[in-house]
C-alpha cells in the first residue's frame, strides 16, 4: 500500500471517532422513572422543561443533562424532642416524597442533588420538634392522628417550596422515658381496678335487687296462703252455724271404705267414723 493510501486511510479513522464522539455527545438517554435537567455549558436551563423519559438530542460538547430520580423515596429520620409538660419523647418519622417532576430543574438549581440532607431532613426535625412542643405526653398517645395530621401539614407545606411533594407521612415509632412510661402504666393499671370495682358493684346491686324482688315474691305467696285458709276457716264456721250436720259429713268424708268391726255374738254392726 503507497503512502497516499494509507494517509487516506488514517484520516478516514479519525473522521469516524471524530463523528462517533461527537454523535454521543450529541444524544442523551434519559432513564425509566428520572427527569432530565438539560445544562448549557454547565448552567441550568430554566427556559425548557425538563427533559422526560427516553432519548434526546442536544448541542454536543455544550449542553449535558443531569438526571433526577422522581419515583416515590423515602425518608426515615429519628428525632428527639421534648413535650409540652417537658417529657422527652423519641420520634420516628417515615416520609415518601418525590421531587415534583416538571419543576426538577429548578430543584436542582436551587439545592443540587443533595437535596435530602440539605432540605428534608432538618425540615422534619424542625417540625417534630415544633409539634410535639404542642403538645403533653399523654396527649401525643391519645391524639396521636391529630398529631400525625399537625406533622402531615406541616412537612408537605415547607417541602413543597422546594419543589418536593409528600406523599405519605408516618409515625413509625414514639417512645418515652422509662420513668414516663412507669407513671401511665400505673395509671392504666388503676383505671382497669377502678373500672372492675365499679362492674362490681352494679353487679351487687342487680343481685340485691334480684334477693329483693325474690323475697318479696315469697312474702306475698305466704300471705295469700295465709288468706286462703283463713277464707277456708270462715266457710267452715259458716256452714256450721247455718248446718249443724255438717260436721258429721266432714267425718264421713274421712271413712277409709272399711266395714266396722262386730261387737259380741249377737251385737248389731255399726260404723264408727274417726273422727280427727
Amino acid at each position: 500500500m503507497n503512502p497516499s493510501a494509507v494517509k487516506l486511510v488514517l484520516i478516514g479513522v479519525i473522521l469516524l471517532i471524530v463523528i462517533g464522539v461527537v454523535a454521543s455527545s450529541a444524544v442523551q438517554i434519559v432513564d425509566a422513572g428520572n427527569r432530565g435537567v438539560l445544562l448549557n455549558w454547565n448552567a441550568v436551563n430554566l427556559d425548557n422543561a425538563p427533559l422526560g423519559e427516553g432519548l434526546h438530542f442536544v448541542m454536543p460538547f455544550a449542553d449535558s443533562v443531569v438526571q433526577l430520580e422522581v419515583r416515590t423515596l423515602k425518608f426515615i429520620k429519628a428525632t428527639s424532642a421534648a413535650s409540652a409538660d417537658l417529657q422527652t419523647v423519641s420520634t420516628e418519622i417515615t416520609v415518601n416524597y418525590n421531587p415534583q417532576p416538571e419543576r426538577v430543574h429548578y430543584l436542582y438549581k436551587e439545592i443540587g442533588l443533595d437535596y435530602e440532607n440539605r432540605v428534608i431532613s432538618p425540615t422534619v426535625e424542625e417540625v417534630v420538634k415544633q409539634v410535639t412542643a404542642n403538645y403533653n405526653a399523654e396527649e401525643l398517645i391519645t391524639k396521636r392522628p391529630q398529631v400525625k395530621a399537625d406533622i402531615t401539614e406541616q412537612i408537605s407545606s415547607r417541602l413543597s417550596d422546594f419543589n418536593i411533594e409528600t406523599q405519605i407521612v408516618s409515625i413509625t415509632d414514639f417512645q418515652f422515658s422509662a420513668l414516663f412510661a412507669q407513671a401511665i402504666e400505673s395509671k392504666v393499671e388503676a383505671e382497669q381496678k377502678a373500672f372492675k370495682a365499679e362492674n362490681d358493684l352494679k353487679r351487687i346491686e342487680v343481685e340485691a335487687r334480684q334477693h329483693a324482688a325474690q323475697a318479696e315474691g315469697l312474702a306475698a305467696a305466704n300471705i295469700a296462703e295465709a288468706n286462703g285458709e283463713a277464707a277456708a276457716i270462715k266457710i267452715i264456721n259458716e256452714a256450721l252455724a247455718s248446718n249443724p250436720n255438717y260436721l258429721e259429713w266432714l267425718q264421713t268424708q274421712q271413712w277409709d271404705g272399711k266395714l266396722p268391726l262386730v261387737i259380741g255374738s249377737g251385737g248389731t254392726p255399726f260404723i264408727q267414723i274417726p273422727i280427727d
